[in-house]
């Protein structure tokens, strides 16, 4: 069956658009056959920084023929009588000449909208050859990314210039072609056509060179000193990197960000060795890592770890660098990737040696002449916010007083490093060299690990502060922010979020769950902060916008079911969303307990007995929050046995209820939830049950009181309504 290629020739790529643009050809070419109804097999997609090319084999000649049934005007509109034994009306012989059939060809049946025209035809299938020349440039024009740039004056977006097309079924060339200009004016149309001429590697093998069939692609690229395949690539690099480490006596991380990205930035990868002096091991780590991976893209080595660790050891005085060009040359190279390192490790040895000179703390009065916001004033003004914030974060949690101390040190000497000299020059170090300065000029080391800990996590799935203060400076930065920006009435929306505000906020619950911290958010935000910002409010707002964050992030990184969440912040309830801002920790204990009971089994049984009363309750008029039973219920109106059992049973479950409010042992509540279930069953369904909703007042606002003190036991652990099933 027959094979076709398609290779995008271009200018060099961003390496981080090959391997988007890999991963949505692979989704949507196999989409776009399907849709076409063009059978295929396996489909390749390749990616380099010079081309992007897809292999698609198992291909038929032609499309498959397709039966299918036309509906056309309503019978009574298409024949005289409405059946084809009437005169047919235009209606009916426009609808025939339209597709190519006769009046005689058409047919009635019946639907649910009554009688309707119907035509049966049998479109024969197109050449796959025909199909595929309109598909390809579909394909390109399909690719989505950031930067897309155009050309001459044309339409076609794309991240560099197109510079060749090969389009191949088997050994032909299909006249695939691509509109880089329009024909304006007097100007031709600039217009790129297929053949079956491609390039080679830039250096190893310049010249160009045909493509005899499409399924010798992979094997005459690589004579051409081209590894089309991106995993291969990988693969390559990988090993070579850890044969070449263990020659070297150490090992070296592979970081999957930055193996993607030289995998991406390379057609025919080779190792490179390069050193630096050894007097630069002196320099903390992380400031010679980030010159070798952040601004080269380099692999460190390390030494031997005794724990195993392959960036335990110490750092050797060499690197691993991943050449696209000549591996003949590799001396010449590593030369110059050599005295590059060289220079940007001498910069950082004088950075960090200067900024030595004085304590961190002295760095403070610099932080006003650097802005946080314009209308929210300097870093110096933030810091002493984060202090505020880090103090009342200590008081809400009892915090005892050494640790008060070294969160408030922390918290002042937490932005000190961002004026110094290293910090200006490799912004990537701000936290990590705040923790160094601060133990090199005799801080507590507790103190220096919180500089560094207070910007975790910096992203989604990083590891989160793990000591006290390192939590409490994190929460205090990240709650300073919130407030600030929301007091502006900037509010992120949609995917517009300057600030990172969702960050910051996913942040401060990750870090409030993980560390177990009990904290009431609300009292935070609430009293619009008279001392930090005035008169201006943004609680509310605010509020609302942290209540959303614990909903998503009880979906999405707890996995807690829709509904489960739903029930633990209150479905369209604000009130009672607030109590889990009040209590995000709690609001989480809840919601995996829901999740558990539904894994069990046992919330089923809860469900039935806890919905059925709380759907009636809504017809009465008692509140959500009330759990004493004696002031609301009058037993002197029960005229059956089963209203004073549920009375009995609900004052016996009042004092659990309380205890399981205040000791958020939910276990006890369910428990005593579970025991009262046949006294809710024999008062709605047992030979003394009762009609709720009965004609005396009196009588009907008793038993839906009964009926709502046990809806609100019940949501000490959630709104019952809110969840779809309990199963």
């Amino acid at each position: 069956m027959p094979a076709f290629l398609f290779e995008v020739g271009t200018e060099e790529l961003p390496a981080s658009f090959v391997a988007q643009a890999c991963r949505q050809w692979q989704a949507k070419i196999p989409a776009s056959l399907t849709e076409a109804n063009l059978p295929h097999g396996t489909v390749q997609v390749f990616g380099t920084p010079r081309r992007l090319a897809v292999l698609i084999d198992g291909l038929p000649d032609r499309q498959p023929d397709l039966d299918e049934e036309l509906k056309g005007p309503p019978a009574k509109a298409a024949f005289a009588g409405g059946t084809t034994d009437g005169k047919p009306t235009p209606a009916a012989e426009g609808f025939a000449k339209r597709y190519g059939a006769t009046v005689t060809d058409l047919k009635i049946r019946p639907t649910d909208k009554g009688e309707f025209v119907f035509l049966q035809r049998t479109v024969a299938g197109r050449p796959t050859a025909d199909l595929l020349t309109e598909l390809a440039p579909q394909w390109v024009s399909a690719l989505e990314g950031k930067r897309f740039m155009r050309w001459s004056d044309g339409e076609l977006r794309f991240p560099r210039p197109i510079r060749w097309l090969v389009a191949l079924l088997d050994d032909g060339i299909l006249p695939v072609t691509l509109t880089i200009r329009p024909e304006r004016g007097d100007r031709p149309a600039e217009i790129l056509q297929a053949d079956r001429i491609s390039r080679g590697h830039r250096v190893l093998h310049p010249a160009s060179f045909e493509l005899e069939t499409a399924t010798a692609y992979r094997e005459t690229l690589r004579n051409a000193g081209v590894i089309v395949d991106p995993a291969e690539r990988q693969q390559l690099i990988e090993q070579q990197v850890r044969e070449t480490a263990l020659k070297l006596g150490g090992s070296a991380p592979l970081p999957a960000d930055l193996l993607a990205e030289v995998r991406d930035l390379t057609e025919f990868p080779s190792v490179v060795v390069g050193q630096f002096d050894r007097e630069f091991l002196e320099l903390p780590p992380e400031v010679s890592t980030t010159v070798m991976v952040t601004h080269q893209r380099y692999f460190p080595v390390y030494a031997p770890s005794t724990d195993g660790d392959a960036s335990g050891g110490a750092l050797l005085p060499n690197f691993i660098a991943i050449s696209n060009g000549d591996p003949d040359q590799a001396a010449v190279i590593a030369e110059g990737n050599g005295r590059v390192v060289r220079a940007r490790l001498s910069d950082g040895q004088f950075f960090y040696r200067s900024d030595l000179k004085q304590p961190l703390e002295a760095y403070l009065p610099k932080l006003e002449t650097v802005t946080f916001q314009d209308e929210l004033g300097s870093m110096r003004q933030k810091v002493d916010r984060i202090v505020s914030f880090a103090d009342r974060l200590c008081a809400a949690l009892n915090a005892p007083e050494a640790d008060r101390a070294i969160s408030h040190r922390a918290a002042l000497l937490c932005k000190a490093d961002l004026v110094t000299q290293m910090v200006f020059e490799f912004p990537e170090l701000q936290g990590s060299m705040g923790e160094k300065y601060a133990r090199a000029c005799g801080e507590p080391e507790a103190v220096a690990i919180a500089i560094a800990e207070h910007y975790l996590p910096k992203g989604a799935g990083d590891v989160l502060p793990q000591t006290f203060a390192g939590r409490i400076v994190g929460l205090a930065d990240r709650l300073d922010t919130l407030t600030g920006i929301f007091s502006l009435g900037t509010v992120p929306t949609g995917s517009s979020d300057p600030f990172a505000l969702r960050r910051a906020a996913n942040a401060i619950l990750n870090i409030l769950w993980d560390g177990e911290l009990a904290l009431d958010l609300e009292a935070l935000i609430e009293p619009d902060n008279a001392d930090l910002w005035g008169e201006k409010a943004m609680g509310p707002q605010l509020a609302d916008f942290l209540t959303q964050r614990i909903r998503t992030l009880l979906e999405d990184e707890q996995g807690i079911d829709y509904d489960l969440a739903n029930a633990v912040m209150g479905d369209g309830d604000a009130a009672y969303a607030r109590a889990a801002l009040r209590d995000p920790l709690d609001a989480l204990t809840r919601a995996r307990f829901l999740q558990n009971l539904r894994s069990s089994g046992a919330l089923t049984p809860l469900y039935a007995t806890i919905n059925r009363a709380a759907k009636l309750a809504t017809k009465g008029d008692l509140d959500t929050q009330t759990l004493a039973v004696a002031p609301c219920v009058d037993p002197s109106h029960f005229e059956q046995a089963s209203e004073q059992a549920l009375y009995d049973a609900l004052v016996a479950l009042e004092p659990i209820a309380e205890t399981a409010r205040r000791d958020r042992n939910y276990q006890t509540l369910v428990d005593g939830l579970s025991q009262i279930a046949p006294t809710v069953a024999r008062f709605f369904d047992g030979d003394d049950s009762v009609l709720v909703m009965a004609d005396e007042a009196a009588v009907r606002r008793n038993r839906l009181n009964l009926l709502g003190l046990l809806r609100n036991h019940a949501r000490i652990l959630a709104d019952f309504s809110a969840i779809v099933k309990g199963e």
